[in-house]
């Protein structure tokens, strides 16, 4: 059987991603609370996608003039297809009709949260807008936001046989791999603007490829053994290495992208399967893509 679903899990470093909702003058994150009594921070998928959206705008000049309210909520225009929308396409839509039906598209690239691998210790960051309020002899206004910098890690799943085919459309070989690839590309600098700052989410760590069945082989798999001195675990991920799936070997199907210095036992992690830097774990993953939709390079 064809490989035909591609899943990447990545790990980054970055501080305090997304904020929900906050009481008086507190910011507080967004977090998750385990059953071992800790904390941990979280960007949503949705505050992910939202970052891949606006880059593919600004590297790949994605169409975002589809959108109205002409229906009575905010959503994809009824006359824009996939054709019209990388976005669409990826992602997915619902557009609702007459009497509460909707036209639906499900999602070909699903994302996970990104989730942090270091507890979250209550740290606060104390603000005010004193600089302001001295040019007018007033007094300042203080706000305070919770702070965590933490490792994260998230997983992308492309459903490659469903990019650009939307019941009687269908996309061009070509332009399915050109969007897939333009993807890959957002994940490799992705970068999130947040209160003033700009994060960079883009990989230290990056394990995945080209698989018979669409699922996040990784997800859930990457955590750290220590805290305090960058160890990742890796029996977790060989367990999953060790598995076939329709007759594939995963160890064969995947590969490790790895910034070196991050981690205390890279030596481990060369270990797991094939290893390389990410420019190269990049490279090939664009040529898998290309050799899927038999596109000539």
């Amino acid at each position: 059987m064809k490989n035909k679903a591609l899943t990447l899990t990545f790990i980054f470093k970055a501080s305090s991603l997304n904020y929900g909702e906050g009481t008086a003058n507190i910011s507080e994150l967004k977090k998750f609370h385990r059953g071992d009594g800790e904390v941990y921070s979280f960007a949503s998928r949705q505050a992910i996608r939202y970052d891949i959206v606006r880059l593919g705008n600004d590297f790949f000049n994605w169409n975002l003039d589809v959108v109205d309210k002409s229906k009575g909520v905010v959503q994809f225009k009824e006359e824009c297809t996939i054709e019209d929308s990388v976005e669409m396409d990826l992602f997915g839509y619902m557009k609702t009709k007459a009497k509460g039906s909707a036209e639906k598209r499900s999602a070909v690239a699903r994302l996970s949260h990104a989730v942090s691998l270091e507890p979250y210790r209550s740290d606060l960051e104390f603000l005010n807008n004193m600089g302001l309020a001295k040019r007018i002899n007033e007094n300042s206004n203080i706000a305070t936001l919770e702070q965590h910098e933490s490792l994260y890690t998230y997983t992308l799943t492309i459903d490659l046989s469903h990019v650009g085919v939307d019941g009687a459309i269908e996309l061009s070989e070509l332009e399915k791999a050109s969007r897939v690839k333009q993807l890959i590309e957002i994940t490799k600098y992705l970068n999130r603007d947040i209160r003033g700052r700009q994060e960079n989410l883009a990989p230290l760590f990056v394990i995945g490829g080209l698989y018979p069945i669409a699922n996040p082989f990784f997800l859930g798999r990457i955590a750290l053994q220590d805290f305090n001195s960058r160890l990742l675990n890796v029996k977790s991920m060989e367990s999953v290495l060790k598995q076939t799936v329709l007759g594939h070997d995963v160890r064969a199907c995947t590969k490790i992208g790895l910034v070196d210095g991050i981690f205390a036992n890279e030596n481990e992690i060369t270990e797991l399967a094939e290893t390389v830097s990410l420019e190269e774990f990049y490279q090939h993953l664009l040529q898998e893509i290309d050799a899927y939709y038999k596109v000539l390079v």
